[in-house]
């Protein structure tokens, strides 16, 4: 049942393995750090226009830089080393004696530069060149040239930056207009990985297959009880760790004890409930040694652990339910057992249908499992 293990891309109905692109752009856009900017990401999703993402990303990556070249390209210091006939920042003796500079009236210098050559920028004109052979619009792939043009003629080069080099180049809050570009020049890489068909760039497995998707719908479903949840007033995390309650450990059990982490907890403290989400990218069900089909058995003991674990820290935790989120193809499954006053519910998402479809599954989940556990 597991419909996901074998990548493979259909150029007619443009598919990975037998999910259709326009959900794997629904899933990268709700995984996005858009989600934290709330115009843009309304901007994209409110017409429910998921064959076009890339054109919608592309029209607002274009208004972001159009509007930043109005109050010029930011810059940032760059490092750089060479041989000089006047001293700039510092002196490398070492360097300078070793190639006998001072006899031809060099010293070799260390110094920073101000320079529109910045990660970012790289970053932002290599996502223009991206996205204008990716959109379907001509009039947006010309203006995404065009600009892309502007930032080289600049001095913004066209490679895109290591995350190393992104990592180093910090954004601050004199530079925070530049956040919006990032971002959608982020998402307009994450766009273009699946829509690799005929072309010069061949779809590599390795980045394509279970581990990519599965942590793409794990940071999705974040994305979506976000969007969906906070504005009503619950409270959402990810990644969230939990203790173990303990007694009489022995010296080295610290060590090599296992740690709990949860990939959603949705609180609504309006009614004093707590939702434990846990995501996964296999099938729900497993073969059952009697024959047929039957939930997988670790799950169950996982989320059971979770829940039994924390109960008596406080009353949030003591009237706790979880949930079990997968994708799946072509099966839909809402199954839901009380085992000791906890509630757990399993449920799948058909990532066959289309992108408004699965859209609106999600919501129904997420919704009828908060009001349930309420």
């Amino acid at each position: 049942m597991n419909a996901f293990a074998e990548p493979d891309i259909t150029v007619g109905t443009r598919k990975i393995g037998r999910i259709p692109v326009r959900n794997l752009w629904l899933l990268m856009l709700y995984a996005s750090d858009l989600t934290r900017i709330k115009d843009a990401f309304n901007a994209l999703v409110e017409d429910d226009e998921f064959e076009d993402i890339p054109d919608l990303v592309a029209k607002l990556l274009a208004h972001a830089v159009e509007q930043r070249l109005r109050r010029n390209v930011s810059r940032g210091y760059q490092h750089r080393a060479q041989n000089l006939t006047r001293v700039r920042g510092r002196v490398d003796i070492l360097k300078t004696e070793a190639q006998q500079l001072l006899c031809r009236g060099e010293v070799y210098c260390r110094f920073e530069e101000l320079t529109t050559n910045t990660p970012r920028n790289r970053l932002v004109r290599a996502a223009l060149d991206v996205l204008a052979s990716l959109v379907r619009d001509r009039a947006v792939g010309r203006q995404c040239r065009s600009l892309a043009a502007t930032l080289g003629r600049s001095g913004v080069a066209g490679h895109r930056p290591s995350r190393a080099e992104l990592a180093q180049d910090q954004i601050g809050r004199n530079d925070h207009h530049d956040r919006l570009m990032v971002e959608l020049a982020k998402l307009a890489f994450d766009l273009a990985l699946p829509t690799e068909e005929a072309g010069p760039t061949s779809l590599v497995s390795p980045e394509r297959g279970d581990v990519w998707v599965r942590r793409l719908f794990e940071k999705a479903v974040l994305g979506f009880a976000c969007v969906e949840l906070q504005p009503i007033g619950r409270r959402v995390r990810g990644g969230a760790h939990m203790d173990w309650q303990m007694s009489g450990p022995s010296d080295g059990i610290a060590e090599i004890f296992p740690g709990m982490i949860t990939d959603i907890i949705i609180d609504d403290l309006a009614v004093g409930r707590r939702l434990v989400i846990d995501t996964k990218f296999t099938s729900v069900l497993g073969a059952s040694r009697f024959g047929g089909a039957s939930l997988k058995s670790p799950y169950l003991y996982q989320m059971y652990t979770y829940l039994r674990s924390q109960e008596g820290l406080d009353l949030l935790w003591d009237q706790a339910s979880g949930l079990f989120l997968h994708p799946a193809v072509d099966v839909r499954i809402r199954e839901s057992v009380t085992i000791q006053g906890h509630a757990i519910a399993f449920a799948t998402v058909d990532l066959a249908q289309d992108a408004r479809t699965v859209r609106a599954e999600l919501r129904d989940i997420l919704s009828s499992v908060t009001s349930s556990s309420s």
